[in-house]
């Protein structure tokens, strides 16, 4: 059996939420849910947001986990918008009852979430877009087994694809995973 390409399983860019940089984040989170209910049943729901530029050109991405950063700011203070701690502080083996310090300490979440979403929706989508890095990106035409090897070395939930000059489409983890699954099945 031949290995499928990545063209084969991404969704192309025309499928996918996207906005503009300078779309609002509510904006964009209305975007996002608008897709989400209108989404093909046969595929998983969209989990991100692209972020196009002037020139329409994909310059970014805004997941679901940016856009809960966004509600509480301080986290800006404790570094979190370096690309290591997106990880996740649980990792580097900090307790349960030290990271809850952590909201006394940083004196995070003082605002309701209904106050923290009315102040963050004014907030420009190119403010808390994820920029990705060179890691993040794959051919088309490239193999499942490279596209797999790069999800797994870089912890990403998504690979942006490209074509011969720009990004065609995202590949995500799901998409990977349901064709994976499909592999088993077809084991018997």
């Amino acid at each position: 059996m031949q290995s499928k390409i990545i063209k084969d399983l991404m969704v192309p860019l025309s499928e996918y939420v996207t906005v503009s940089e300078e779309a609002t984040l509510y904006e964009a989170v209305l975007a996002l849910k608008k897709a989400q209910q209108e989404f093909d049943r046969t595929r998983d729901r969209h989990r991100a947001i692209l972020v196009y530029d002037r020139s329409n050109h994909i310059v970014g991405k805004v997941s679901q986990l940016d856009i809960l950063r966004a509600l509480e700011p301080k986290y800006e203070e404790m570094g979190d918008s370096n690309p290591l701690s997106r990880i996740g502080l649980s990792r580097f083996g900090f307790s349960p009852k030290f990271m809850k310090n952590i909201i006394t300490q940083f004196n995070l979440w003082d605002k309701s979430v209904e106050e923290s979403c009315r102040i963050a929706s004014k907030l420009r989508v190119k403010d808390i877009m994820y920029t990705p890095t060179a890691g993040e990106y794959v051919k088309d035409t490239a193999t499942l087994s490279l596209a797999i090897h790069q999800l797994l070395l870089g912890h990403h939930q998504s690979l942006l694809v490209t074509g011969k000059e720009d990004i065609v489409g995202i590949l995500r983890l799901t998409d990977v995973f349901q064709e994976i699954s499909q592999t088993f099945e077809d084991l018997e």
